[in-house]
C-alpha cells in the first residue's frame, strides 16, 4: 500500500512506542469544567479542528502498515459515531474490564442488523470507554475493501481483510482484534432467525488466536437485530449489484432514504472473560479438534449470553 504524502509509516513494532505505551497508566479525567477552566465546548472543538488541520497540512501525523491513520480516526471517523452511540441506540457496555489494557487480544462477536452498525458501535465503545482507549482493529470481509471511498476509509480506520495472516501480524504486534464470524450470513438473515447464531466457518480465527498465544473475548450485542427488521430479500437486484443480498424491510425500500434510518433499539455489548490460548501448547493451531473445540465453546459461550440478555430485556427500544 502506498503511503500517504507527508505522512510517517510506523512499524507495527515499534520498541521506543511500545516502551511508551507499557509505562502508561489511567489518570483520572477531571470534570469538563475543571477541564476547561471555564472555555465554552465550541471553542474548544474549533481550537481541534484547527489543530487537526494544521497536523494535516503538515504531514504531521502517522500511519501504520496497514493503513490506519489513528489522527484521522480519532477526530474525524469516530466523532459522527458518539450521537448514534449515546443517544440514539443507548449503548450499555459491560465487562470491559475483560479487554486487557495491552498486549494482542482476539474479539469474537455475534453479527446481525443487515448493516453492520453493531462492528461500528462495539469499536466505539472500546475506544471511548475502555480505560485504554483502546482501537480494535477490525477484520472485514473483502467486498468492503472492494468499495470505492468506503474501502479506504475502512483503511484508515484501522480495518484489514479477514485472513489468518493479518490477524497473526496485528495480535503478534500487540494489537486488539475484532472478528465477526457469522460474516453475511449473520447481519443477512431473516429477521426471524434474530439472535440465532449462524456457522462460524472452520475456525480460522481461533488459529490464529492459538498461533500469537492471544487470547479470545466472546462479546455478545444485543439490540442490532431489531435495528433494520429484515423481511426479504430481493436476490435480482443482489445479483446486479454485486450484493450478498439486497434487504427488504418494513420500512425499506418503501419508504426511500427515510427507510434508511435504523430504528432506535436499546444495546448492550457484553464481553466475557477471555479463554486462554497460550496453555495449549506450540502447535496447538494444527490440530484440528482442538480448533474446533474451541470455536464451539466460543458461539456456545456467545448464544448463551444473549439468551441470558434477552431474558433480562423487557423492551426492544426501552431496555
Amino acid at each position: 500500500m502506498n503511503a500517504v504524502a507527508g505522512a510517517r509509516v510506523i512499524p507495527l513494532h515499534d520498541p521506543e512506542r511500545d516502551a511508551a505505551r507499557r509505562s502508561r497508566h489511567v489518570e483520572v479525567v477531571p470534570e469538563p469544567a475543571q477541564q476547561q477552566s471555564g472555555t465554552p465546548d465550541w471553542e474548544r472543538r474549533l481550537a481541534d479542528l484547527l489543530s487537526f488541520a494544521r497536523r494535516r497540512i503538515a504531514g504531521d501525523y502517522q500511519i501504520d502498515e496497514f493503513g490506519f491513520d489513528r489522527d484521522l480516526t480519532e477526530n474525524v471517523l469516530m466523532p459522527p459515531l458518539k450521537p448514534l452511540y449515546e443517544k440514539w441506540f443507548r449503548v450499555e457496555t459491560i465487562g470491559l474490564s475483560n479487554i486487557p489494557m495491552a498486549g494482542g487480544a482476539l474479539i469474537v462477536a455475534n453479527h446481525s442488523g443487515t448493516l453492520p452498525l453493531d462492528a461500528l458501535m462495539t469499536s466505539y465503545g472500546i475506544a471511548s470507554e475502555h480505560p485504554a482507549s483502546r482501537h480494535m482493529r477490525m477484520l472485514g470481509a473483502d467486498l468492503v475493501f472492494r468499495t470505492p471511498v468506503l474501502g479506504a476509509l475502512a483503511r484508515k480506520s484501522g480495518q484489514t481483510l479477514a485472513c489468518n495472516p493479518d490477524a497473526e501480524r496485528l495480535m503478534s504486534s500487540g494489537e486488539l482484534v475484532g472478528v465477526w464470524p457469522e460474516g453475511f450470513k449473520g447481519i443477512g438473515k431473516p429477521f426471524k432467525d434474530r439472535y440465532k447464531l449462524q456457522r462460524f466457518g472452520r475456525g480460522g480465527f481461533v488459529s490464529a488466536a492459538l498461533k500469537t498465544g492471544a487470547p479470545i473475548i466472546p462479546c455478545s450485542i444485543v439490540g442490532a437485530e431489531e435495528i433494520y427488521p429484515m423481511i426479504g430479500d430481493i436476490k435480482a437486484l443482489a445479483r446486479l449489484f454485486g450484493f450478498p443480498y439486497f434487504p427488504v424491510t418494513p420500512f425499506f425500500p418503501l419508504l426511500g432514504p427515510l427507510g434508511a434510518i435504523p430504528l432506535p433499539s436499546k444495546w448492550y455489548i457484553e464481553f466475557g472473560e477471555p479463554i486462554r490460548t497460550d496453555v495449549f501448547g506450540e502447535n496447538a493451531a494444527d490440530d484440528p479438534m482442538l480448533v474446533f473445540n474451541l470455536t464451539d465453546q466460543v458461539r456456545e459461550t456467545i448464544q448463551q449470553t444473549l439468551y441470558r440478555l434477552l431474558t433480562q430485556r423487557r423492551n426492544v427500544f426501552l431496555g
